[in-house]
């Protein structure tokens, strides 16, 4: 299975269970995804929903930075890594 790094956290509002991602690359709705932090791997999940500045997309690019509903706490510093 290809791994692509796509962003890292930036930061982790655990009331809500979002994690802000500074993208280095594409990410959708519907891609597999993977937490890791220091070569550990964390969890993986689905991308259910992307907000850019409250607004739903679809898709999002380098340089965006996005809020994304995560299914564990993740903390600032890991990298997202896309699953193709």
């Amino acid at each position: 299975m290809a791994e692509f790094k796509v962003g890292r956290v930036t930061h982790y509002y655990d009331k809500i269970g979002v994690a802000i991602i500074e993208l280095d690359s594409d990410l959708g709705v519907g891609d597999r995804i993977k937490f890791s932090r220091g070569g550990e791997e964390l969890f993986e999940q689905d991308v259910d929903s992307i907000q850019i500045e409250h607004e739903k997309k679809d898709k999002a690019g380098k340089g965006d930075v996005i809020g994304l509903k995560t299914t564990r706490e993740v903390k600032e510093g890991a990298e997202v890594i896309r699953l193709a």
